[in-house]
């Protein structure tokens, strides 16, 4: 399986994926961390990839989502955005709204 079909697969798999720098409970990123503290601050259920540990998805998904940097969200397949994005929605309460499951 190619890295892209890997992506794919990811995010067919699971509702909303955060690609960070890290993990949730240990980020490598003051970035990684805020947005993977807001997804919890909504009680969002999520995936997440450390692209520190695949590089091939840390190579290749900035290609694939069009957005060059990490953290990335994206809920139902669909990029969401990276940290400032997910903050101000979360701010907004338009995370709250995204990530429920009736959304």
């Amino acid at each position: 399986m190619d890295i892209i079909e890997r992506i794919q697969n990811t995010l067919s798999d699971h509702r909303i994926v955060l690609f960070m720098k890290g993990t949730p409970q240990f980020p490598q990123c003051g970035f990684s961390m805020r947005t993977a503290q807001a997804l919890k601050a909504v009680g969002a259920e999520f995936h997440a990839v450390d692209v520190l540990a695949e590089p091939e998805i840390r190579q290749n998904l900035p290609r694939y989502s069009d957005w060059p940097t990490f953290p990335q969200v994206f809920i139902d397949g669909e990029l969401v955005g990276g940290c400032d994005i997910v903050l101000d929605l979360y701010q907004s309460g338009d995370l709250q709204k995204m990530v429920s499951p009736q959304a």
